[in-house]
């Protein structure tokens, strides 16, 4: 007993001894702090010169979320918000907003009567703002959503709208990527996700511009469940599930692919635009120990102020082991006035161009050249440099009768044994001529190829005339060798 009380008081002392009593919990301030960090959240995926809007322009706000946002996720992660603002609310003082509230998602069905209703106030209007996205109880935690589709009755409203009212724009209010069968029929898509109890008056500031968007996706939008790299293996076999994706998770699994995607990782719009130059980079040639300073130069080439997330992708242009194409690095975020340019700095060490060992059980760089890639995405690469970097740790090499002979052809010296040990398998007799038809079959280059795939094993099927103890002979010289050269290092 004395021991827990021990333990609690020991948190309740060190918080005495540590709070701040000039400290004020401001309700309303903490309130517009949560509106500024949803403008700085708030991506803006699609823009046809809809957006901005006008407050000179019959705005219709149509769907339920505009009157109640989903603005928090389900179970634990639920808090009892001080205030939360709408989309309706913010833009309560602007007479050309009109609301219609198109669905009830409490019915997860079509509501005949508001969607008629939604569709005569959009038809009415110059611009129709939709808010749709995921109900609650769409996505929680505890359980796992089986598609990635939106309510039937959301995509529908959206169809029917934007088939009579060209100037078309979506909110989503979603934790996690949708399908959107719409997204070619609509002029602009903002992703609000669930951004807190201000997110109402957030959207509205971006909306309308006065603020101007600046977040990235942090996440690909596939144009489909099944494209999904955990598609084929997940929820899994009973209480098994294996996560069969490895390192090709998101973007790194769709560049790979050279998939097309609806919104690509790293994606996100402006009302201005940028221009990137000087790509420039402090030495050419390093070790794995050194560090690479990475300057790049961003303009704000448009008539309004904006800020700009710059993504430093590291590319290994040819590697020994299965890597992505590109992996994200570095990011900053960068503000402009318009017009104005600013030098971003990146510096990168051996973990921007390293990746997981088993064999060391540490990060591991080869030596070779790497491409460092500046874009506004993961796929809108604008800058690149090469730089070659040198390993200063050499990975061991061990042996098996499982190794393939291209591994072994890489050491000249380890390549040299084998052959020797296996002359009748190597050099075939000159006097021996080939058939035309083994002529046609079997060229050279199919040949080395398939010699590369073959483990040192596979003589021992050929004839009889090699057994397993004369390949693990040979692979106790190989390992002899390796041993020979690391101790003379």
């Amino acid at each position: 007993m004395d021991e827990a009380v021990a333990r609690i008081l020991t948190i309740v002392f060190r918080y005495e001894e540590n709070r701040d009593k000039s400290a004020v919990f401001d309700k309303d301030q903490d309130h517009e702090t949560a509106r500024r960090i949803a403008e700085e959240t708030i991506v803006l995926l699609k823009n046809e010169g809809v957006l901005p809007l006008s407050a000179d322009q019959k705005v219709a706000f149509i769907g339920q979320y505009a009157e109640h946002p989903r603005y928090q996720g389900g179970g634990s992660s639920h808090i009892n918000s001080h205030k939360v603002t709408s989309a309706l609310e913010a833009a309560a003082d602007m007479p050309n907003v009109v609301y219609a509230r198109g669905f009830d998602d409490a019915k997860d069905c079509t509501d005949e009567k508001l969607l008629a209703e939604a569709i005569e106030t959009a038809r009415s209007a110059q611009v129709a703002v939709i808010f749709a996205g995921l109900p609650e109880k769409y996505e929680s935690e505890g359980f796992d959503r089986p598609n990635m589709a939106m309510p039937a009755y959301q995509n529908e409203l959206i169809e029917k709208i934007a088939a009579v009212q060209p100037n078309t724009v979506v909110v989503l209010h979603n934790g996690s990527p949708v399908e959107m069968p719409w997204a070619d029929k609509v002029k602009g898509i903002v992703e609000a996700y669930l951004g807190g109890q201000a997110v109402g008056a957030a959207v509205c500031d971006i909306l309308f511009g006065r603020v101007n968007p600046s977040a990235k996706l942090p996440e690909t939008f596939p144009i489909k469940l099944e494209d999904n790299p955990s598609y084929l293996y997940y929820l899994g076999e009973g209480d098994v599930v294996e996560y069969r994706e490895g390192v090709f998770v998101g973007y790194r699994y769709y560049d790979k692919k050279k998939m097309d995607v609806r919104f690509p990782f790293g994606h996100g719009l402006s009302y201005t635009t940028f221009e990137y130059s000087d790509l420039t980079v402090d030495k050419e040639q390093m070790k794995d120990t050194d560090t690479l300073r990475v300057t790049v130069d961003v303009t704000n080439t448009g008539a309004v102020a904006g800020k700009e997330v710059v993504q430093l992708y590291v590319a290994d242009k040819e590697s020994t082991v299965i890597r992505p194409v590109k992996e994200l690095r570095d990011f900053a975020k960068v503000d402009l006035q318009p017009g104005e340019t600013k030098t971003v700095t990146f510096t990168l060490d051996k973990r921007a161009f390293a990746y997981y060992s088993v064999k060391i059980h540490d990060w591991h760089v080869e030596t070779g050249e790497f491409d460092i890639l500046i874009g506004k995405s993961s796929r809108d690469i604008v800058l690149t440099k090469t730089v070659n970097v040198e390993s200063t740790v050499k990975l061991p090499v061990v042996y098996t009768t499982d190794t393939t002979m291209g591994d072994v052809r890489k050491d000249p010296g380890a390549w040299k044994i084998v052959q020797d040990a296996l002359p009748k398998y190597f050099h075939k007799d000159e006097k021996e001529e080939k058939s035309a038809a083994e002529s046609e079959a079997f060229t050279e280059e199919m040949n080395d190829a398939s010699m590369d795939f073959t483990p040192l094993r596979a003589p021992v099927s050929f004839g009889g005339e090699v057994s397993m103890a004369d390949i693990q002979a040979i692979v106790d010289k190989l390992n002899a060798l390796e041993e020979e050269r690391n101790a003379s290092n």
